[in-house]
Protein backbone atom coordinates (compact mmCIF):
# COMPACT_ATOMS: atom_id res chain seq x y z
CA UNK A 1 0.00 0.00 0.00
CA UNK A 2 1.28 3.59 -0.66
CA UNK A 3 1.36 6.09 2.03
CA UNK A 4 0.47 8.62 0.47
CA UNK A 5 -3.10 7.51 -0.41
CA UNK A 6 -3.84 6.78 3.22
CA UNK A 7 -3.08 9.74 5.20
CA UNK A 8 -2.33 9.43 8.98
CA UNK A 9 -4.55 8.42 11.65
CA UNK A 10 -3.97 12.21 13.25
CA UNK A 11 -5.56 13.62 10.22
CA UNK A 12 -8.62 11.87 9.85
CA UNK A 13 -11.93 13.97 9.86
CA UNK A 14 -14.40 11.00 9.53
CA UNK A 15 -13.91 9.73 13.27
CA UNK A 16 -16.59 9.80 15.95
CA UNK A 17 -15.77 11.32 19.42
CA UNK A 18 -17.54 11.52 22.09
CA UNK A 19 -19.90 14.40 23.16
CA UNK A 20 -19.19 16.17 26.41
CA UNK A 21 -21.78 16.05 28.55
CA UNK A 22 -23.54 19.70 29.15
CA UNK A 23 -25.44 20.41 32.09
CA UNK A 24 -27.28 23.48 31.73
CA UNK A 25 -28.15 23.63 35.47
CA UNK A 26 -24.16 22.97 36.86
CA UNK A 27 -22.88 25.83 38.06
CA UNK A 28 -20.46 27.33 35.48
CA UNK A 29 -17.26 29.34 36.71
CA UNK A 30 -16.26 30.83 39.90
CA UNK A 31 -19.11 32.63 41.72
CA UNK A 32 -18.45 36.14 43.30
CA UNK A 33 -17.98 34.96 47.30
CA UNK A 34 -19.91 34.88 48.79
CA UNK A 35 -23.52 34.17 46.84
CA UNK A 36 -26.42 33.75 47.87
CA UNK A 37 -29.07 32.12 46.36
CA UNK A 38 -32.12 34.50 46.12
CA UNK A 39 -34.77 31.45 46.31
CA UNK A 40 -33.96 29.32 49.48
CA UNK A 41 -31.02 30.94 51.04
CA UNK A 42 -28.11 28.77 50.44
CA UNK A 43 -24.47 30.28 50.07
CA UNK A 44 -21.77 29.65 47.96
CA UNK A 45 -18.64 29.57 49.79
CA UNK A 46 -15.54 28.13 49.21
CA UNK A 47 -16.47 26.69 45.82
CA UNK A 48 -19.60 25.14 46.24
CA UNK A 49 -22.74 25.50 47.98
CA UNK A 50 -23.78 25.42 50.89
CA UNK A 51 -26.37 26.52 54.50
CA UNK A 52 -24.96 29.33 56.12
CA UNK A 53 -25.29 32.49 56.69
CA UNK A 54 -24.37 35.41 54.05
CA UNK A 55 -24.20 39.47 54.39
CA UNK A 56 -26.78 41.59 53.17
CA UNK A 57 -24.28 42.82 50.30
CA UNK A 58 -23.89 39.38 49.01
CA UNK A 59 -24.16 38.62 45.02
CA UNK A 60 -27.37 37.31 44.90
CA UNK A 61 -28.52 34.44 41.99
CA UNK A 62 -30.34 31.23 41.90
CA UNK A 63 -28.72 28.30 42.80
CA UNK A 64 -29.03 25.22 40.18
CA UNK A 65 -31.79 22.98 42.17
CA UNK A 66 -33.89 26.45 42.54
CA UNK A 67 -33.25 26.89 38.93
CA UNK A 68 -34.82 23.18 37.88
CA UNK A 69 -37.58 24.15 40.57
CA UNK A 70 -38.57 27.15 38.86
CA UNK A 71 -37.88 25.72 35.01
CA UNK A 72 -39.92 22.12 36.44
CA UNK A 73 -36.87 20.19 34.76
CA UNK A 74 -36.03 16.88 37.41
CA UNK A 75 -32.99 15.31 37.38
CA UNK A 76 -34.34 12.20 39.03
CA UNK A 77 -37.95 10.32 38.85
CA UNK A 78 -38.81 8.21 41.96
CA UNK A 79 -42.50 5.94 41.04
CA UNK A 80 -43.83 4.14 43.97
CA UNK A 81 -46.22 1.09 43.46
CA UNK A 82 -48.16 -1.51 45.04
CA UNK A 83 -50.73 -2.83 47.46
CA UNK A 84 -48.02 -2.47 50.41
CA UNK A 85 -47.63 1.18 49.47
CA UNK A 86 -51.37 1.46 49.46
CA UNK A 87 -51.65 0.19 53.02
CA UNK A 88 -48.75 2.10 54.54
CA UNK A 89 -48.17 5.22 52.40
CA UNK A 90 -47.72 7.40 55.26
CA UNK A 91 -45.58 5.93 56.67
CA UNK A 92 -43.31 5.16 53.10
CA UNK A 93 -43.37 8.65 52.47
CA UNK A 94 -42.60 9.90 55.63
CA UNK A 95 -39.47 7.59 54.96
CA UNK A 96 -39.14 9.51 51.77
CA UNK A 97 -39.30 13.06 53.23
CA UNK A 98 -37.07 11.99 56.18
CA UNK A 99 -34.30 10.76 53.58
CA UNK A 100 -34.39 13.91 51.65
CA UNK A 101 -34.12 16.16 54.96
CA UNK A 102 -30.89 14.14 55.31
CA UNK A 103 -29.45 14.41 52.32
CA UNK A 104 -30.73 18.41 52.10
CA UNK A 105 -28.88 19.47 55.63
CA UNK A 106 -25.52 18.33 54.44
CA UNK A 107 -26.01 19.24 50.46
CA UNK A 108 -28.05 22.17 49.82
CA UNK A 109 -28.46 21.04 46.26
CA UNK A 110 -30.27 17.53 47.01
CA UNK A 111 -34.03 18.15 47.21
CA UNK A 112 -37.47 17.26 46.23
CA UNK A 113 -38.88 18.74 44.40
CA UNK A 114 -42.49 17.54 43.74
CA UNK A 115 -44.40 14.56 45.25
CA UNK A 116 -47.69 13.80 42.75
CA UNK A 117 -50.26 10.89 43.19
CA UNK A 118 -51.79 9.18 40.40
CA UNK A 119 -53.98 6.85 40.97
CA UNK A 120 -52.49 3.90 43.31
CA UNK A 121 -49.19 5.32 42.14
CA UNK A 122 -47.22 8.37 43.37
CA UNK A 123 -43.97 9.94 41.32
CA UNK A 124 -41.27 11.99 43.75
CA UNK A 125 -39.18 14.63 41.37
CA UNK A 126 -35.63 15.44 42.44
CA UNK A 127 -33.15 18.06 41.53
CA UNK A 128 -30.46 15.37 40.83
CA UNK A 129 -29.91 11.62 40.29
CA UNK A 130 -28.34 11.35 43.84
CA UNK A 131 -31.46 11.81 45.89
CA UNK A 132 -33.51 9.85 44.02
CA UNK A 133 -30.91 6.94 44.27
CA UNK A 134 -30.79 7.63 48.09
CA UNK A 135 -34.15 7.81 48.47
CA UNK A 136 -34.59 4.49 46.06
CA UNK A 137 -32.24 2.70 47.39
CA UNK A 138 -33.70 3.16 51.55
CA UNK A 139 -37.21 1.96 50.40
CA UNK A 140 -35.59 -0.93 49.22
CA UNK A 141 -33.40 -1.21 52.53
CA UNK A 142 -36.34 -1.03 54.54
CA UNK A 143 -39.14 -2.59 52.67
CA UNK A 144 -37.57 -4.69 50.29
CA UNK A 145 -39.90 -5.12 47.45
CA UNK A 146 -38.61 -4.56 43.37
CA UNK A 147 -35.80 -1.87 42.41
CA UNK A 148 -35.36 -1.11 39.32
CA UNK A 149 -33.03 1.55 38.06
CA UNK A 150 -32.44 3.33 35.20
CA UNK A 151 -29.88 6.22 34.24
CA UNK A 152 -29.43 8.07 30.64
CA UNK A 153 -25.88 9.47 31.54
CA UNK A 154 -26.77 11.51 27.74
CA UNK A 155 -29.78 13.53 29.22
CA UNK A 156 -27.98 13.52 33.27
CA UNK A 157 -31.67 11.66 34.07
CA UNK A 158 -32.10 9.09 36.70
CA UNK A 159 -35.53 7.20 36.80
CA UNK A 160 -36.27 4.57 39.45
CA UNK A 161 -39.04 2.48 40.21
CA UNK A 162 -40.26 0.73 43.80
CA UNK A 163 -42.57 -1.58 43.99
CA UNK A 164 -43.98 -4.51 46.71
CA UNK A 165 -47.07 -5.94 46.62
CA UNK A 166 -47.12 -7.96 50.11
Amino acid sequence: MNESTNPPASQRHDQLRPERVHDAYRTKGKLPEPTVCSDCGAVWHGGRWTWGAADASAHKTRCPACQRIHDRFPAGYLTIEGDFYAKHREEILNLVKNREAAEKAEHPLERIMAIEDEGGTTTVTTTSAHVARRIADALHDAWKGTLDLHYNKAQDLFRARWRRDR
